[in-house]
């Protein structure tokens, strides 16, 4: 019988990920060992046996084989949290493309032990009697800093030490007298890192408040759906229906069953507001992570995790592998945000990793958005995701009133700046009401795209209905197919002379601003202003805090966040994502839009939104003004299918990058050459190389080429051989690749 041996990562718990080592597989252990299986074995000089996992199978060796040393036996406790976590890598790695090392770095991201943090308890050591006589003896001698702490510790009987000395204000020599006294008594404990703490967070909420009918429809579909079937829900609730309550209502009846819960959501600005929620409901039990947090604090909530002080996770992306034991729910907020993909390797998309999570531990999957992703309504439509709707909003939030402005009539009218004399008026007025204004404007730094201001035309692919890119070297560039031409000095429609790229950032709008309303009191938020820890949380809690008028910002300003005053909302560019080198451009306006116009709906006052566009007329803006989602989709995946795009087909991007432009060009080459070869289906479509958007990259340059196919599978089987090709060629070294799938 032909030998077996399994790759297996040894002492997971401490992180040392660097390599797996080849076990042979004994005889009367076949067929039960596969990936993700928890085994012991034999490890060092000493083979002293130790826990390890196993993360591939095959049957060659390695090393000779009467080296390479045996399983001994297959671990008692069956599965663990870190079994299926290797499970859950095993299918990143199989899905996405990495190594395997790669995708247990992504699921396990807690690297190093940090240092333990210690603090003090401070307890009453005598019965009430004597804690009375001491305290009226303290009155006597008028020792305030000891009458506060003995009477708050006749109230509490215990207090912690930051407590005692921050808020009571006590110093260390009194303690130590009291101590030798015999009248309190210190005790040393562990202190976990806890970020919530932090919040200012009001008293906890001892109930969910009721749910309306629609809301309790919802409510009650979802675990129907839950008793008969395993699909994903998506709930699509319109801006303000109260998605959130029926979330809370379902995380209350998961942790009532023993089973814990793991809260996505879209954005490290959105945490502060939405931790404040679910703190005040369910207390201690809630903890959250994010990017910005310190090492320490961010090895704390996984230890408050495995010590079961924490039950319900709330974070972005990473806070998906909160290593749960019982997992019962997985709640994707805001489902349809770009920031749930990925940018390192491997690159997975949250949503998808959450279903297959779901399906190894038994876990639910439910999703929320007013505005669902094309790829999660098609899903809907095609039956594989349980689709439910709220269509009113909660409370009496007045819908605002719209004003979309013409920016080609503007030039007309000799307005050159930004700013339409519509939202300057608008401003002027809300300023003088003492209301609060946002000025949103997406401006992220890509390649400019060229269009016209007279006329609003776009310099579009001729075969790829994308817009094209302009290059420093004076090039237009589909970096879909690779088609160019030479740069326009006029435009080809109007011959009007004012074309080229909209190059206005926060920083021009915030001048601008100041300029035009010196007395204003502005903030802005973009990369630059919210880099650093907790930076994007004082920036809303002071504008929250009306120490400013306006907020001007990128798309982290519009997203999920309530200001009571906030009467008016203006986009400064629509076009600037509408017309975004990407297919995905007009879901992406459509998005954006729909959130910016939530943004001035009030409960007591009536708010307006002032759009500024150049193509007042394209299906997304006509869709976002009347909040018109199934309108927006129809016309959307039509276009979807016409071009081959997903959802309707499947994409693979296979993106290269190298110090030598001539080195990548021939590797991408021998890249498309080699899928040629390979490819089985006829409806295989190969489209490139081209270069990225961003064609070069701190002295690397980039290129990438993209694969279509209806079947997924197809596409991973190409990847797969793909990964072995260029592994075994010396000459992809110096090439660093990345797989990208439905990008």
């Amino acid at each position: 019988m032909k030998e077996q041996y399994a790759d297996i990562i040894v002492d997971i718990t401490h992180e040392k990920l660097d390599r797996p080592f080849q076990y042979q597989i004994p005889s009367e252990l076949k067929g039960q060992v596969q990936a993700g299986t928890r085994v012991k074995i034999p490890f060092g000089e000493g083979n002293r046996i130790i826990n390890g996992y196993v993360i591939s199978l095959g049957s060659r060796p390695r090393y000779k084989p009467e080296k390479i040393k045996k399983i001994a036996e297959m671990a008692e406790d069956g599965i663990t949290v870190d079994t299926k976590l290797i499970m859950l890598a095993t299918w990143i790695r199989h899905t996405y493309g990495s190594t395997m090392i790669q995708a247990l770095k992504t699921v396990m991201p807690v690297k190093d032990k940090q240092k333990t943090k210690f603090g003090r308890k401070i307890l009453l050591n005598v019965n009430q009697l004597q804690a009375a006589f001491w305290l009226e003896e303290f009155r006597r001698k008028k020792y305030k800093a000891k009458i506060r702490l003995l009477e708050a510790l006749l109230e509490r009987t215990e207090l912690t030490d930051e407590y005692v000395s921050r808020e009571l204000k006590i110093s260390e020599e009194s303690m130590k007298k009291m101590t030798e006294k015999g009248i309190i008594r210190m005790v040393q404990l562990t202190v976990y890192r806890n970020p919530v703490e932090k919040l200012d967070v009001l008293l906890q909420e001892k109930a969910v408040p009721d749910l309306t009918a629609e809301q309790q429809k919802v409510l009650d579909g979802i675990l129907r759906e839950w008793k008969v079937g395993e699909r994903p829900c998506l709930i699509q609730g319109v801006t303000g229906s109260g998605k959130t309550l029926v979330y809370m209502k379902l995380i209350e009846k998961v942790l009532l069953k023993g089973h814990q819960v793991i809260m996505l959501i879209p954005e490290i600005a959105l945490t502060w507001q939405m931790v404040q929620r679910f703190y005040r409901r369910f207390g201690s039990l809630v903890t959250v992570l994010n990017s910005k947090m310190s090492p320490a604090e961010r090895y704390d909530q996984f230890e408050r995790v495995k010590r079961g002080d924490v039950q319900v996770m709330i974070g972005p992306r990473s806070a998906l592998f909160t290593p749960f034991s019982r997992l019962g729910l997985i709640v994707i907020d805001e489902e349809h945000e770009n920031s749930y993909r990925s940018e390192g390797t491997p690159k997975y998309h949250a949503r998808e990793t959450a279903i297959a999570r779901g399906k190894l531990e038994g876990a639910h999957v439910v999703m929320g958005s007013a505005m669902p992703s094309i790829d999660a309504y098609y899903r809907c439509k095609q039956g594989h995701y349980a689709l439910f709707q709220i269509k009113s909003q909660y409370g009496n939030t007045v819908f605002p009133k719209i004003y979309l402005v013409d920016m080609r009539e503007e030039l007309k009218k000799g307005n050159r700046t930004v700013l339409s004399n519509c939202l300057q008026e608008a401003i002027e007025l809300r300023l003088k009401a003492g209301e609060q204004v946002i000025l949103f404007l997406n401006r992220k730094g890509y390649a400019s795209v060229i269009s016209c201001r007279a006329c609003g035309h776009v310099i579009k692919c001729l075969h790829c209905d994308v817009p094209l890119t302009y290059y420093n070297n004076g090039r237009l560039i589909c970096h879909y197919c690779g088609f160019d031409r030479e740069e326009l000095r006029s435009c080809p429609k109007c011959n009007s002379p004012y074309i080229g790229g909209f190059y206005a950032g926060t920083q021009q709008v915030e001048q601008m601003v100041k300029k035009f309303f010196p007395k204003a009191r502005t903030l802005r938020m973009d990369a630059d202003t919210t880099r650093g820890k907790d930076k994007s949380e004082r920036i809303l809690k002071a504008f929250s805090a009306e120490k400013a008028d306006i907020l001007i910002g990128t798309q982290m300003i519009v997203k999920g966040h309530n200001f009571s005053k906030v009467t008016l909302v203006g986009v400064i560019a629509a076009d600037m994502t509408l017309f975004a080198s990407n297919y995905r451009a007009a879901e992406r306006t459509y998005q954006l839009l729909a959130q910016a116009i939530s943004c001035a709906a009030q409960r007591e006052l009536l708010g307006e939104v002032v759009i500024q566009t150049y193509y007042p007329e394209h299906y997304s803006i006509k869709a976002a003004l009347s909040q018109d989602y199934e309108a927006f989709y129809e016309k959307e995946i039509d276009s979807r299918e016409l071009m081959n795009y997903p959802p309707v087909s499947n994409l693979l991007a296979v993106r290269a990058s190298c110090d030598r432009e001539d080195h990548l060009q021939n590797a991408m080459d021998y890249i498309r050459r080699y899928l040629l070869k390979i490819k089985r289906k006829k409806d295989f479509q190969l489209v490139g190389p081209a270069p990225e958007s961003i064609a070069k990259i701190q002295d690397y340059y980039r290129e990438v080429l993209y694969l279509k196919s209806k079947e997924k599978q197809e596409l991973i089987r190409l990847r797969e051989l793909l990964e072995h090709y260029i592994e075994t060629n010396s000459g992809f070294a110096s090439v660093h690749i990345q797989f990208d799938f439905n990008v």
